[in-house]
């Protein structure tokens, strides 16, 4: 039997195909890097993941459309700051483009200059190692230089396009 070789066209919309995914409960992340410019960039991404232990490496994905997507490009180094559950004002202010998300965040430098947000339950600094153009997003593949994490402290989660402190049983 000969294997096909591309995909058979989707049997659903784009809404159901969205609303299925929202049913993987994730964690929340602000991925904050720094333009050419040095000038701070960031944004609310829920699609993080582990790739690797040896040698540590992580990832996240960006839309093609997205307005820093050549900042993040561009930069070579990113950090990836996990939300504590009492953080979901931070989850919808970078989530939305315009106007300063930095202003008032409690930042500190990470070690090759990426915001860190003070308060994240994890935070993984990042070498730009590689990124994949696949459908309307990029995947970005970092090399994990420092990480820390705050042991007990409960995370932010999303679910059924709503934020939780702790997914009911």
């Amino acid at each position: 039997m000969s294997l096909p070789h591309q995909a058979r066209a989707p049997t659903f919309s784009s809404l159901a195909f969205r609303a299925a995914l929202g049913m993987f409960a994730t964690g929340v992340t602000i991925v904050t890097a720094r333009d050419a410019a040095g000038r701070r960039v960031g944004l609310t991404a829920n699609s993080f993941n582990s790739v690797s232990l040896t040698p540590p490496l992580v990832l996240w994905s960006l839309a093609r459309r997205a307005g820093t997507l050549a900042a993040f490009s561009a930069g070579s180094h990113y950090a990836i700051n996990i939300l504590a559950s009492d953080q979901r004002a931070l989850a919808d202010r970078f989530a939305v483009r315009g106007a300063d998300q930095f202003a008032g965040v409690a930042l500190r430098d990470g070690l090759c200059g990426a915001p860190v947000i003070e308060g994240a339950v994890a935070v993984f600094e990042c070498f730009n190692r590689s990124r994949y153009e696949e459908g309307d997003h990029v995947i970005f593949v970092g090399e994990v230089e420092h990480c820390e994490h705050r042991a007990g402290a409960a995370p932010l989660i999303f679910h059924g396009g709503r934020y939780y402190a702790e997914l009911p049983l």
